[in-house]
């Protein structure tokens, strides 16, 4: 079993994580949508997942829906105490799987209060506010509305902490305005570097930054260089792209998802992979040549 590194942490809201954590979006079905192909399988990558020294899982009400959070309140409830889930709202799915914006009250009070249920929590460790002015990355809009009620849930005591997924520098700047952001998720790997002067602003301010999709998502990363660092490390691509992150900002916590127990040891290992200098300078030339 590869352990995760214990001394590289960073801050998220009142908690200290390990940087390299798990995101349990492919535990449900295919396309997010319906139960998992095995049940059993997807229990066992997150008691190995923890097991491992992982303690900041990812999710959502929405994955499934409702099937991750069930998965992870079977497999790991009741939660150890250092463990950090964080979840997100903001959106829903249709009965054919599409992906819906999801910013009524009503709407946010009640994916609140389904994660808490499905996970089995009384509060919420961190509530990560999805936007969905477009489903296929940031858009400019006011998330004064949806926010200001996440906000008020917080401080009824069903959240602890609040992040933004999918949003622009302005809506940030916005939402921190209205109330304390701990973390920003948005698309972000070694070809995808548009929020690159976002996330040294947010180290300096202690946010820490989630990249989803960090190794391409549904389009997995495909680079010659990364595949030539990767064969002369003795490393695989996947492994290489994920260390490449960890080295590029203090304040980004990973959150690789897989349905595979091999393959969540071959991420978690990823924190050990060191990377020399020329290296990192050829990693660096990826985004430039995308």
């Amino acid at each position: 079993m590869s352990s995760i590194d214990q001394s590289d942490t960073f801050t998220l809201g009142d908690r200290s994580v390990k940087r390299l954590g798990y995101g349990a979006m492919q535990l449900a079905g295919p396309g997010v949508f319906g139960p998992p192909r095995d049940h059993d399988a997807a229990l066992a990558v997150l008691r190995e997942a923890v097991a491992s020294g992982v303690n900041h899982i990812d999710t959502s009400d929405f994955y499934g829906p409702n099937v991750t959070n069930q998965l992870i309140r079977e497999a790991l409830a009741p939660y150890s105490n250092d463990l950090v889930i964080v979840t997100k709202i903001g959106a829903r799915r249709s009965t054919d799987g599409s992906w819906l914006p999801a910013f009524s009250p009503e709407a946010l009070t009640q994916a609140v209060h389904d994660n808490l249920r499905n996970l089995g929590l009384d509060v919420l460790d961190v509530v990560n506010l999805r936007i969905m002015f477009d489903t296929h990355g940031p858009a400019e809009g006011s998330i004064e509305a949806p926010l200001t009620v996440l906000a008020e849930l917080q401080r009824q005591g069903l959240l602890r902490h609040i992040g933004l997924s999918n949003v622009t520098r302005a809506q940030i700047a916005e939402g921190r305005r209205i109330a304390e952001i701990v973390c920003v998720q948005n698309q972000y790997n070694l070809a995808h570097r548009a929020d690159d002067a976002l996330i040294d602003e947010l180290a300096r301010d202690g946010v820490a930054y989630v990249p989803f999709f960090p190794l391409g998502g549904f389009s997995p990363l495909q680079s010659s260089t990364l595949s030539d660092v990767a064969a002369r490390l003795g490393a695989t691509s996947m492994q290489v792209a994920l260390a490449w992150l960890l080295r590029r900002a203090p304040n980004i916590l990973l959150i690789p998802g897989t349905s595979s127990v091999a393959h969540l040891r071959e991420n978690l290992a990823a924190a050990e992979l060191q990377l020399p200098e020329d290296a990192l300078r050829e990693l660096d030339g990826v985004a430039m040549a995308a």
